[in-house]
């Protein structure tokens, strides 16, 4: 990283819609190789160790994921790793890469992306849709109810145009979970 160049993040979950930096830029992008999935159980954020909660990650797949890249100027860039790192590795499920993506104005820039290690013990691909609603509806960590993690999330997809039917599934499946059967993991 060029010290007075500005760093890119490349953004697929929560950082949609809550990035907690500065930036000045931000547009629509698409990462290569990797998939947006619910296979990282939350221990701190969205669960506890007694109850975990399922938090979205970048998985290796054949796939792309679309989500937002932001740019973020080079005076504040050491800052906002610095809390990127914080929140993102709180655990060390998530690996800091850099990554190729491309924007929808289609440059490519190097993006600093977080994704998931699958040597991890929170690591959990695999997880049939059904089984991920039970465990979103179930769990509630230090930054609130699973579910509101998943609604904010497919929300704001949506509203971007970044349509993801298995968020769009899950999100209706935790809210038809929670009118039947009540709560939020949260108590």
């Amino acid at each position: 990283m060029n010290a007075n160049s500005p760093i890119w993040v490349f953004g697929y979950g929560s950082l949609i819609w809550q990035p907690g930096f500065a930036f000045t830029s931000r547009a629509r992008a698409r990462l290569e190789g990797y998939e947006r999935s619910f296979c990282m159980r939350s221990i701190h954020h969205r669960g506890t160790p007694e109850n975990p909660g399922l938090v979205l990650a970048l998985d290796q797949g054949p796939g792309s994921c679309e989500g937002l890249a932001f740019e973020i100027p080079a005076r504040i860039a050491e800052e906002s790793l610095e809390y990127l790192r914080a929140r993102e590795l709180i655990s060390a499920a998530y690996l800091e890469r850099r990554c190729p993506v491309m924007l929808e104005d289609g440059r490519a820039v190097e993006a600093v992306t977080y994704v998931i290690d699958r040597d991890h013990a929170q690591y959990c691909g695999g997880i049939a849709l059904e089984e991920q609603a039970r465990i979103i509806a179930q769990a509630c960590g230090g930054r609130g109810p699973n579910a509101a993690y998943l609604w904010n999330t497919a929300t704001h997809l949506a509203e971007l145009g970044l349509r993801d039917a298995q968020l769009d599934w899950l999100a209706a499946r935790v809210r038809d979970l929670l009118q039947t059967h009540g709560g939020s993991g949260c108590r």
